[in-house]
């Protein structure tokens, strides 16, 4: 894979800060605007990067690279995507894959259209330790209750609640604490159970964002609560509950650091196969095999499990009357 990269915010220094530990991918480029020149220039010399350019126009048109990588802040994931596509590059694009379900689905299409590869960077769907839970879900006999917290106080709360208004509480730039946090416990939940009967999003908004809610998803035979909160903190967990035992992990949906099976009145088991400490790693293993073998089964099928989540968060900002910039 010759890397693209967009951006340079947090996502993308996370993301330089273990990518050279995957030989077969080549940093072929990074863009971002003139204001950010200073920094990409830094990176280039300490990461390696062949190329920087200040012009995403420019990138597009370097032959050097074949797979874009968008680390921009929700609202431009969907422009960006589209002409990386059109420009016939395969896409790598952070979660949320797209502000709306609309946006999605013409991806989606263009895409299929044009042969190329279309991957959300959506850590949890690939950590080891999230592929042994799931082996683990048979051993609970019937699921009855699932709950998910991922609640950890902004650093820009404050800033908001005097009044200035930055992308993370933006509603035309996409933000609010569904797109952000609760988007990794939707993400885990829709992984191992798939699409649910009901969607209810009960938020608490503030200038017309969302700053922390409580998603309701029914599954008919088993209740789910995915809790997300950027205005609040407290412990990070989730529980699978089943009338056979559970599963409980103490850390956020992005991150599975490691997780508890418990038969009913057995000890817990201890589980934690992970091998790589950055949780974006085995991601961008599997996307550079993917794009290296043409794998379009592979990237069909997590296509589709981001459509449903898509559809999941599309029915939930209708149910909170949550309105982004990209829906009007």
């Amino acid at each position: 894979m010759k890397l693209g990269i967009v951006g340079a915010g947090m996502i993308v220094a996370d993301l330089l800060s273990f990518i050279r530990e995957i030989p077969a991918i080549t940093l072929a480029a990074i863009s971002s605007r003139p204001s950010h020149e200073e920094k990409l220039l830094m990176w280039q010399q300490t990461y390696g990067i062949e190329t920087i350019h200040l012009d995403y126009q420019e990138m597009l048109a370097n032959e050097s690279v074949d797979t874009i990588y968008i680390g921009l802040p929700n609202h431009l994931h969907y422009a960006y995507t589209k002409e990386a596509l059109l420009s016939g590059k395969h896409v790598i694009c952070e979660k949320p894959f797209t502000s709306n379900l609309r946006e999605f689905m013409e991806l989606k299409e263009l895409a299929q259209q044009k042969g190329l590869l279309l991957l959300e960077a959506i850590s949890n769907q690939y950590l080891k330790n999230y592929a042994a839970m799931r082996g683990y879900l048979p051993k609970l006999g019937d699921i009855k209750i699932v709950e998910c917290n991922y609640s950890q106080y902004s650093s820009r709360y404050d800033a908001f609640k005097a009044g200035e208004v930055l992308p993370a509480f933006n509603p035309e730039m996409s933000g609010g604490a569904l797109m952000d946090i609760n988007l990794y416990n939707i993400h885990l939940v829709v992984g191992f159970f798939g699409s649910p009967l009901k969607v209810e999003y009960l938020a608490n908004m503030e200038r017309g964002i969302d700053t922390s809610g409580i998603l309701l998803l029914d599954y008919g035979h088993f209740k789910c609560v995915c809790i997300g909160s950027k205005d609040s903190s407290a412990p990070n967990a989730m529980n699978i509950q089943g009338n056979q035992g559970y599963i409980r992990m103490a850390s956020t949906a992005n991150v599975i650091d490691s997780f508890e099976y418990v038969a009913n009145k057995q000890t817990p088991v201890r589980v934690d196969v992970k091998d790589h400490a950055h949780r974006m790693y085995d991601e961008f293993v599997e996307f550079e095999r993917i794009i290296r073998e043409a794998d379009l089964a592979k990237a069909q099928e997590m296509l589709e499990h981001s459509q449903k989540v898509m559809q999941v968060v599309e029915l939930a900002k209708s149910s909170a009357d949550l309105v982004f910039g990209a829906d009007r």
